[in-house]
């Protein structure tokens, strides 16, 4: 099978399209035939060496990390799926970006019916993320109040409509171009980052969910009100903070769990939330589509659309 592999870590340069052998479900796993994959920033990070689950020791490696495609083969004592299901995934640091990827059982999920393939594969990774820093990490309830920097991009989108679908009051910042799209997505008040002063506009917020880092941050326990939560994907909020005094930080990295993204999809399935694909790439240009969501203000997801042979 063809997929995109790296040996060393580096710049775009690295990324290799290979041939290598289809790989075969243990016991507990599924054999997945890939029809669209996600894109995602924690990919680049991966492929430049900073991202800490993932050291020299364990290159060379496929890159990718969210799939969508049909049940090819099943390992031993695996149930609730058949071959032929349509299914998508969340997966470990291994394997995405390929026409066909191992996946355990337990992180897997159908896809809603309506759905098609780039849609799907632009939801796995960007939803739990998403999902968990609101629910498992912010501990979101109806009527709060939460702050979500980058709120226009993979898991912004996402945590912008899961907040709404909460009865959240939802405000988000992002570049000015973006301003329209937060709009669209139901924000109550979007914030120009370069324009405006976010700790200005917000005061005793319950929750900030943290998708920029440095100094956003840092800025950000200003805007929480007593017992506030700040749950960032990137880096350890400071506790020593001045400003962090009866407030909680906390960083974490997002799991995969196919019941829980069973839960999104039904959320997809319902019409209450949607998922938006800006651009999609062959797997070829797979550096390309990285350079898209590295530079490029992407609004959603971008996906690439896998070749078969």
């Amino acid at each position: 099978m063809k997929a995109i592999r790296i040996d060393h870590f580096g710049g775009p340069q690295v990324m290799e399209l290979s041939e290598v052998d289809i790989p075969q479900p243990q016991a507990g796993e599924v054999l997945v035939k890939n029809f669209a994959v996600g894109v995602n920033p924690v990919d680049y990070k991966i492929r430049e060496g900073e991202y800490p689950e993932v050291r020299q020791d364990k290159l060379p490696l496929t890159m990718g990390r969210e799939i969508a495609g049909t049940v090819e083969a099943l390992g031993e004592g695996v149930s609730g799926f058949e071959v032929g299901d349509r299914v998508f995934a969340m997966i470990g640091a291994d394997g995405g970006y390929a026409q066909y990827s191992r996946v355990p059982v337990a992180h897997l999920a159908h896809v809603p019916s309506s759905l098609d393939w780039r849609h799907a594969a632009g939801i796995p990774l960007a939803g739990h993320t998403a999902w968990q820093a609101l629910v498992e990490h912010g501990h979101l309830e109806q009527g709060h109040k939460v702050l979500i920097h980058g709120g226009s991009g993979g898991v912004g989108h996402f945590a912008v409509q899961f907040a709404r679908v909460k009865g959240a009051t939802v405000f988000a910042t992002a570049s000015s171009e973006s301003l329209g799209f937060l709009q669209e997505l139901g924000v109550d008040r979007a914030i120009d980052y370069k324009k405006e002063a976010f700790e200005d506009i917000c005061q005793d917020f319950d929750l900030v969910i943290d998708l920029i880092g440095g100094e956003t941050q840092a800025r950000s326990w200003q805007v929480l009100g007593e017992g506030g939560r700040l749950v960032s994907t990137l880096e350890m909020p400071d506790a020593h903070h001045p400003q962090a005094q009866g407030k909680t930080g906390t960083r974490f990295t997002a799991r995969p769990d196919g019941q829980e993204l069973a839960a999104i999809a039904g959320l997809v399935e319902a019409g209450e939330v949607r998922v938006f694909i800006e651009q999609t790439f062959e797997l070829r240009d797979a550096a390309k589509a990285l350079d898209a969501v590295a530079n490029g203000h992407v609004h959603g997801k971008v996906v690439l659309r896998i070749q078969q042979r």
